[in-house]
């Protein structure tokens, strides 16, 4: 069961990378670490009959994992399990919206991280708070609340000569110029 969840992991890792392989040249088994080879070892049957450019993604996402601290990984099993809880349905969603997201001008998604860093960087009972209240306002009370929350971020920034952004993009945020899907 866990070398199936640490296999799902390394997949999942590993699937922004699509094309991401260099070239169409196989990857012999032999030539992968010790450690590659016993964190892909479920694919050890099959793995000359895997696409180059997926045993090369499989490789990378081995090694991403091997470079993983005990807390990340634990953290990535956690956040892996409640995903394939999810029904279809949600995951669609999820997709979906993710997709609308990158969709969105770049000073949109800005605004929109740096909202949500800053609401997690709050206590955990301010945010249920915050939760319970945005829960019980009706459509056009929460229009109205992000209109006035937005002309607020305008009139703070036009009154400082300083960018809204105080503190830097953390690295998972950033985009990637060399992947259309990031």
């Amino acid at each position: 069961m866990n070398s199936r969840i640490v296999l799902m992991i390394i997949m999942f890792l590993s699937a922004p990378a699509v094309f991401a392989g260099s070239g169409p040249t196989p990857v012999p088994w032999d030539d992968l670490t010790p450690a590659e080879q016993a964190v892909l070892k479920p694919f050890a049957d099959q793995w000359d009959e895997l696409d180059p450019q997926r045993q090369r993604r499989l490789q990378k996402g081995a090694r991403h994992w091997s470079t993983l601290k005990p807390e990340q990984r634990t953290l990535i099993r956690q956040r892996f399990k409640r995903w394939r809880q999810l029904s279809g349905e949600e995951r669609a969603h999820i997709r979906q919206r993710y997709l609308h997201f990158l969709s969105l001008p770049p000073e949109r998604r800005r605004t929109l991280r740096e909202g949500y860093q800053r609401f997690h960087q709050l206590p955990p009972a301010k945010r249920q708070e915050l939760r319970r209240h945005w829960r019980n306002m009706s459509p056009l009370q929460r229009r109205e609340a992000r209109g006035r929350y937005l002309q607020r971020r305008r009139q703070l920034h036009n009154s400082h000569d300083r960018p809204l952004r105080t503190r830097p993009v953390p690295r998972r945020f950033r985009l990637n110029p060399h992947n259309p899907r990031r």
